[in-house]
Order: structure tokens, then sequence, then C-alpha cells
């Protein structure tokens, strides 16, 4: 046999292969509204079922951008405290939580950046919220900055939780189009499977403290999970990532922001946070002392203090009454 032959037959192997072998199946998944709380809401968003929790009243909106991984659950510490100051809506974004996963689409491509903006603004205006907050963490953050730069006219303020910028994914440029292949597709959601298995380690590191993270905790993280076709989707979202050059645009926000750091956050690190806050005019930054990467979940009453004090001091809530000492 030839090398010209050999070379032939170990590509068309390497191309034909991943689309014919049998692929071990998903067990145990349902649709997601099968999972849904009691509180769980879903409204038809662009031909896609978004899945969110709403809470709250009055002229004041928030809305709530989880991180990579993440779903609603990671605000169930203090969606109520955000409830009580103003309209409040959480949301699971495309490829996370209990949301609709489309596994083909025409036009935009819902996991992408773009597309989680419009999400978010559709929902808003679904809700009646012209104007909002933005309350994002880590990956949630970058789209919470995103959407001020492209849409600042709906954002009023912004809190950014350990925000994650980069926007790449975790592939080189040059690899996408190779992850793109339909032989890439069908062998990806292989590789993001391992989420099973890793999830409580990479969650340990979030926390400062992980003998905070009870089963409870756990539980609630990966009940996502259980959603069909959450393998494939979450390949999606990886494959659409792509830089966003937020960092380069930080000068232009022109909201009043607040930076919410955990000293000990092993995931972005506290002074990347500092960085981010240093070139926001005007941003304020408060880093909680003993917190990991989660101040929302690990650190609520006083990251409830911190965005309180930074509401009432640009006038979005009344500030917080002080007791009087008793003579």
């Amino acid at each position: 046999m030839s090398l010209a032959i050999a070379l032939g037959l170990l590509v068309g192997t390497l191309f034909v292969l991943p689309l014919v072998v049998p692929l071990p199946p998903l067990r145990d998944t349902v649709p997601p509204e099968a999972l849904a709380d009691p509180d769980s809401q879903f409204v038809v968003l662009d031909g896609i079922t978004v899945h969110y929790k709403a809470a709250g009243a009055g002229e004041t909106g928030f809305v709530l951008l989880h991180g990579f991984g993440a779903s609603t659950f990671s605000w169930r510490e203090v969606l109520s405290a955000f409830s009580a100051w103003g309209n409040t809506v959480a949301f699971d974004r495309p490829g996370f939580g209990l949301t609709e996963r489309p596994l083909a689409w025409v036009g935009a491509n819902p996991y992408a950046a773009e597309s989680q903006i419009a999400f978010a603004l559709c929902l808003m205006d679904e809700l009646g919220i012209e104007k909002a907050i933005l309350v994002g963490h880590s990956a949630g953050g970058g789209i919470a900055l995103l959407t001020a730069l492209t849409h600042p006219e709906r954002v009023a303020a912004l809190v950014l939780i350990s925000p994650a910028t980069g926007g790449g994914g975790p592939f080189p440029a040059w690899l996408r189009p190779v992850l793109a292949t339909p032989q890439a597709r069908r062998l990806g959601p292989l590789l993001v499977r391992r989420i099973r298995t890793q999830g409580p380690d990479i969650l340990s590191q979030s926390w400062h403290d992980p003998s905070l993270l009870t089963p409870e905790v756990i539980i609630g993280y990966e009940k996502p999970l259980r959603a069909q076709d959450w393998d494939r989707a979450l390949w999606e979202v990886t494959l659409a990532a792509r830089p966003a050059e937020v960092a380069s645009r930080l000068g232009w926000i022109s909201v009043p922001t607040l930076v919410v750091t955990g000293d000990d956050d092993r995931i972005v690190p506290a002074e990347r946070s500092r960085e981010i806050a240093a070139r926001i005019p005007g941003a304020e930054l408060v880093a909680l002392a003993s917190c990991g990467h989660l101040p929302h979940e690990e650190r609520p009453a006083e990251f409830l203090d911190a965005v309180q004090l930074f509401l009432s001091r640009h006038g979005f809530i009344r500030p917080p009454q002080v007791e009087a000492d008793t003579p």
C-alpha cells in the first residue's frame, strides 16, 4: 500500500469515524419544565422558552445575570432582598438552567453574547422594565458590561460581581474552525459531560470556605444537568464564545458602577476586579474578606449591605434606616 493511500485512509477514518461511532446516550434527562420550582416561570422569547423568576415591583428594575455553569439558583440568597428594592427578574441564559436548549436555529446563534443581551432586553420588555440595574456575576458580568456598552439607554447602573470580561472561551481562535465541524460537534458533548464529576471540585474552588458548600447547594447546581440536551447545548455555548474586547472599552461606561469581589477569588482574581473598577469612570470597589468567587452566595449579608449603600448613594432606593441608640 502506498503512503498516499495509507494517508488517505487515515484521513478518511478520522473524518468518518466520529460520525458513525455509537455515543453513550444521556440517561435520566427530562424536559426542562419538569424540573421547575414552585416560583419558576416560562416565557417564549424569539422562539425559545426561557426560564425565569420574578418578584417585587416599582419603578426601579433589576436584572440578575448568572455566571457560566450557574442558573437562577445562584441568586437564591439575595433575590428576595432585591425584590424589596424593586421589580426584579433572574433568568437562565440559553445553555444553562431550565431555559430551552435549541440544537438548530435560523438566524442569530442563541448562545452568542449578542443573543444573551437580546434575551435580557426582551425579558425586560415582557415585564415592563424600561431601564434596569444589571447585576452580573462572572461571565454574567461580562454580559452586563456589553449591554451597557451596546444599549446604554436600557441600563441605569451596574453591579458587577467578580466580572469576567474575556469572553473568548477556553480554546484558541485557530482551533475554533475544527471544533465547529460536524465531527467535533458530535464528539464535543462527551467532553463537557465531565462536568458531572468535576462540578463539585470546581464549586469547591469557588468558595473560600468549602464547608459552606452543603449537599443542598451541590444538588441545586447539578439539577440543570438533568435537562434534555444539556451537554450538547453547553458545547454550543463553548463554541459561540468570542473575544468581546470589553476591557478596551471600559472607559466608555457612563452609569454608576459597583464592583464586588472576594479577597480569595481563585477563579477571577480580586486584582482583576480591581483593575476593572479602576478603568470604569467613577466605579466603586468592595472586596469582601474571607470570600471566594461567589460573594452573593458565600457572604450574602455583606454583599447586600454593599449593594444597598451603593443604591442609596445614587438615589435608586431610600437610605438604610439607622436605629437610634436607646438611652
